[in-house]
């Protein structure tokens, strides 16, 4: 078994990548549920956080990446800057809390190993590129 580590010891990062499954019917992955409170404690002003999420688009289509939604909205509360969006053109679902303010984009990488594991290598490669830029990292 993994050690179980504070979330605080996220503060000790400005830079950060957090990833989440959504389950069921948009439903948060019980290891993110039992610590859900620890992050609803945390300051991340100053930090810049990248999110990816795992969903099944066709099985659960009207839930599809809600978990990374309920993410997204969690560290941007707690005054993180938020980077990584990705387009949702081309994925099959009906609903999504992930889905960014514009409505073509999700708030982070959306991934579908039920439905797309042969685009998830590609995707990742373009958002790690993506990431490079967006991470106000020193030159």
């Amino acid at each position: 078994m993994w050690p179980t580590l504070p979330l605080s010891r996220m503060k000790e990062y400005p830079f950060l990548i957090l990833g989440i499954p959504t389950w069921d019917y948009g439903e948060l992955q019980e290891d993110w549920e039992a610590r859900w409170s620890e992050l609803e404690e945390l300051d991340l002003t100053g930090h810049t956080v990248a999110l990816y999420g795992l969903g099944d688009q066709l099985g659960y289509p009207q839930w599809f990446q809600d978990a990374m939604g309920l993410l997204w909205a969690q560290v941007a509360s707690r005054g993180a800057r938020t980077v990584g969006r990705w387009p949702a053109a081309g994925y099959r679902f009906t609903a999504s809390r992930a889905l960014a303010p514009d409505g073509h984009h999700f708030v982070g990488l959306a991934l579908d190993e039920e439905n797309e594991f042969e685009l998830t290598d590609r995707r990742l490669a373009d958002w790690c590129a993506q990431l490079r830029v967006e991470f106000p990292l020193p030159q």
